[in-house]
């Protein structure tokens, strides 16, 4: 590491006294770390875990029983990690069901839905990727 990006003297990345610290970088180069921001809907929640232009990871968690309307997107796809619970997901002509450290890819222009049809919440790791992730490019169906 570079002491130019951690802001000590040290060439190995550590201070003169030791301790570590962490590595800096200028802020064009730094996602927003900080942008934990729960929104609650009539299924769950939606917490955004880090955002930048090109992609966003949210934290979902479905209660169980529910799930998510019916939707697609023009500008983004999607990919979706279950971490605890079971998830019914429709994608385009699919249906499957995921377990805790299976996933899925959701492709632009696809429709899809998240169900949890377990008796615990679902919680999954959502990865949306694209040129544009703004709340209008929710198309629902």
């Amino acid at each position: 590491m570079h002491s130019a990006l951690n802001g000590n003297n040290s060439s190995d990345g550590v201070p003169s006294d030791g301790t570590p610290t962490p590595a800096t970088v200028s802020d064009s180069f730094n996602p927003s770390l900080n942008s934990d921001v729960t929104r609650v809907r009539g299924w769950g929640t939606v917490t955004t875990l880090e955002e930048t232009d090109r992609y966003r990871i949210n934290r979902i968690e479905v209660s169980p029983g529910e799930s998510m309307c019916m939707q697609m997107h023009y500008h983004r796809s999607e990919h979706w990690v279950v971490v605890s619970g079971t998830a019914t997901v429709i994608c385009g002509d699919r249906e499957l069901r995921l377990i805790p450290k299976q996933s899925t890819y959701v492709p632009m222009h696809t429709k899809h839905q998240v169900r949890n049809s377990g008796v615990i919440p679902l919680v999954m790791i959502e990865i949306q990727n694209g040129e544009y992730l703004g709340e209008d490019d929710i198309i629902r169906l």
